[in-house]
């Protein structure tokens, strides 16, 4: 690793046995980008790397030079207007409401390690040694701003962390419309578009196409990064896969509206900007005033989709995720939301904790319901005070009674919002989101609080912390139930409104910082009506999300796989849940509910006591299993195998990091008549080493497992023996270990 500056040439190289980044000080004094790929020696002088050119009515930089056309250049933080009318990374409105910037050189320092970014999350490092940071300070002469950018890179993957901090050093009120965290002029367009898009209950889905001429793009103005889109896309060459070929992913750590977009010109450069979305962005800079924008991290391979994955589980596991719970297996939990809904009662709570207790379950949680007038969807929110008709000696006394048990104790909250049938609505109705003589939309019955003042902040962070304090609450389920509508903030003047949006998340941030810091063993886990808030801001303050609403194994099949390409297993959230399933009504085998929970934190939705025995028994099994293997799901290396996006089988497996262990998880979605035989071929598995299949007799070498694969044929192939007989939704785990 090492980020060097050739003075001769006006050259910037950073540089690992991965990757290579080449930045130069162009003939104008602005950035240009000369190459981002596969790491290359380093040398003095790559300037040839720089075409320039007079090209027929292209406008170009000055009568000086006249080759110099901004349009066909690559260019690191580039502008609209001067000679380059593609889309921009920064707008800057003056007073004189001009949107013109020329942002120049002024110097650089490079420093080992990475910086905090103030009141946002990031990737960091614990230890100097592990990165170096180059800050590459550029100032527009007419207005005196200053855009200072900063490129943070690993010592080991393909990483470079990449964001920008404005100060405002002139003399004017400047607005900035635009500050993208992230662009990349690419030299060609020759790649696959991936995107993670789809809505509530199917959340990143994988949808891929192709570059064309103009702009694809993706992106939220709901509030939060939202179930429709991810904030994460990857370029691919047309020929990788996940075994093999040249792959760019793009992950904006960040929580809020966002875009991200590839745009290619007449020349079939691509240039990708990624960043804080400008439709409903303008920051006002007073002089002096300052603005950083989040975090985006580029991974880039030569070797496939796969290690795309590995490269961001490894980041956001380990140098994104934080504190007491990042390496640390996650308990079973029990939740009781799909087993009662609102109509609950203490001992009924109780009953099913003692139950999931006799079953193996650690950690029980009360989602919905537990305060205020909350029995059902129109009342409560907003008054954090435990409904003692409910639960007569409070969430202390049930969460004690609980651990009496000998379990822990969990609690939902969902403090971003607030019932009109609540004592905070009637005390502070100005604490809402609403624009003046407007009507106020409405989703869930419930309205959102403006989390861009810290008042408000303030309120819910004493509630939420005066029950941690005093009641043993292990584990946080942070919800929110609805987008952002009506956006407007009460005590903002009308110059600030554009700030809103991101003065929003920054609250919700806070909040977060707070609670994390003042009860660091909390286990948090965020959720957003499932997974609309699944996205890399989240999981620096929660460990795990909730991924889904939608419970469904087979339909978690695609969403956990299309989640997988960006987020740790660790991250996942994945329960069982009752069938017939409360989204899609479809009956399951209880087997394959978990054999695909089990690829995630794993826990249970639902009643156990309404399970036979049989049943109960087999989730004793399940409970068992699970916390023998979870630190192998849960922080082993993830292969995607077979895509439940390409046809009936799903396959996917989790190898131990010596690579004598591995679990391979095998889902059928339909039965087949007369089926042919079928194999799957393995992946990081020790060639040399022979692996045992459990609960068999038969041992193979990985590099058979590898290149012949296992055998995956059932009975419906012909009378196999000893294959019990198939069925729809069928599923198998298959366990090997090295002898």
């Amino acid at each position: 690793m090492n980020i060097t500056f050739h003075k001769s040439t006006g050259i910037f190289h950073l540089y690992n046995n991965d990757i290579s980044y080449l930045m130069m000080i162009l003939p104008n004094g602005q950035i240009g980008q000369l190459y981002f790929g596969a790491a290359i020696r380093d040398r003095e002088d790559f300037s040839h790397l720089l075409e320039t050119c007079y090209r027929t009515n292209s406008a170009y930089y000055s009568e000086e030079l006249n080759t110099m056309c901004l349009e066909h250049l690559k260019q690191e933080y580039p502008v609209y207007g001067t000679s380059d009318f593609r889309e921009p990374a920064v707008e800057v409105i003056q007073e004189n409401g001009s949107h013109l910037s020329d942002f120049q050189y002024k110097g650089y320092r490079i420093e080992h390690g990475k910086p905090h970014l103030p009141g946002l999350p990031a990737t960091y490092t614990e230890d100097d040694s592990e990165a170096m940071t180059l800050f590459l300070v550029l100032k527009d002469p007419v207005t005196g701003l200053m855009a200072e950018l900063l490129y943070t890179i690993f010592n080991q993957g393909g990483i470079i962390a990449r964001s920008v901090h404005f100060v405002n050093q002139g003399t004017e009120i400047l607005h900035l419309g635009r500050a993208m965290s992230l662009s990349l002029d690419l030299p060609d367009s020759n790649y696959q578009w991936m995107q993670f898009s789809g809505a509530w209950g199917r959340e990143r889905y994988l949808h891929t196409r192709e570059l064309v001429p103009g702009i694809t793009s993706i992106g939220s103005t709901r509030g939060a990064s939202s179930h429709e889109h991810n904030p994460f896309v990857i370029l691919k060459r047309p020929h990788t896969d996940e075994l093999q070929g040249e792959a760019i992913g793009f992950s904006l750590v960040y929580s809020g509206n966002f875009l991200a977009q590839a745009e290619v010109d007449n020349q079939s450069v691509t240039r990708i900007l990624m960043g804080i979305h400008p439709d409903t962005f303008d920051w006002k800079l007073s002089p002096g005033a300052d603005f950083q924008t989040p975090e985006a991290v580029m991974v880039y391979t030569s070797c496939g989709l796969n290690h795309l994955s590995q490269t961001f589980h490894k980041l956001y596991q380990k140098r994104l995720a934080r504190g007491y719970w990042r390496d640390r297996p996650r308990p079973i939990l029990i939740n009781n939301w799909e087993a009662t809904y609102f109509d609950f009662t203490e001992e009924k709570l109780l009953d099913i904790a003692r139950r999931a207790k006799d079953c193996g379950v650690e950690l029980f949680v009360l989602d919905d319901g537990w305060f205020g007038a909350r029995r059902n969807s129109f009342a409560g929110l907003g008054d954090w005070t435990p409904n003692k008709e409910l639960l007569p000696d409070g969430i202390a006394g049930l969460s004690a009674k609980v651990e009496a048990l000998g379990m822990k104790f969990g609690l939902w909250f969902e403090p971003e919002m607030v019932n009109a049938d609540s004592d905070l609505y009637r005390s502070h109705p100005d604490w809402l989101l609403k624009t003046p003589h407007r009507h106020s939309s409405l989703t869930r019955h419930q309205y959102v609080l403006d989390f861009s003042r810290n008042d408000v902040v303030e309120h819910l962070y004493q509630q939420m912390s005066d029950l941690l304090r005093n009641a043993h609450i292990s584990y946080i389920k942070w919800d929110m139930n609805r987008y952002i509508t009506e956006c407007y903030s009460a005590l903002l003047p009308a110059d600030r409104q554009g700030e809103v949006f991101h003065r929003y998340i920054l609250g919700v941030y806070a909040l977060y910082e707070k609670l994390t810091s003042e009860f660091p063993e909390v286990l948090f886990e965020s959720c957003a009506s499932g997974g609309s808030r699944f996205d890399p801001g989240m999981l620096y303050y929660a460990p795990q999300g909730w991924t889904s609403d939608n419970t469904d194994a087979v339909d978690r099949l695609k969403i956990q796989y299309g989640t997988s390409y960006c987020y740790p297993i660790s991250s996942i959230g994945s329960h069982v849940s009752a069938v017939p399933n409360h989204q899609l009504f479809r009956i399951t085998p209880l087997s394959t509910r978990a054999n695909v929970a089990y690829f995630g934190t794993f826990g249970y939705e639902l009643d156990l006591n309404t399970l036979t025995d049989e049943e109960q028994a087999e989730v004793r099994r399940q409970t068992t299993f699970m916390k023998k293997w979870r630190h192998l799901f849960q922080f082993g290396t993830f292969y995607r195998i077979a895509s439940p996006f390409d046809g009936n089988i799903t396959s996917w497996m989790v190898v131990s990091d010596d690579q004598k262990t591995a679990i391979v998880g095998w889902y059928k979605i339909l039965n087949q008549t007369n089926a042919p035989f079928s194999r799957i071929r393995l992946l990081g598995l020790n060639p040399d080493l022979c692996y045992h299949l459990k609960d068999s007799t038969q041992s193979f070498y990985g590099d058979e497992l590898m290149h012949a694969g296992l055998s995956t044929s059932d009975s419906m192939c012909g009378e196999l023996m000893g294959r019990k007989p198939s069925c729809d939704f069928d599923s198998r785990l298959f366990i090997l270990q090295a002898e």
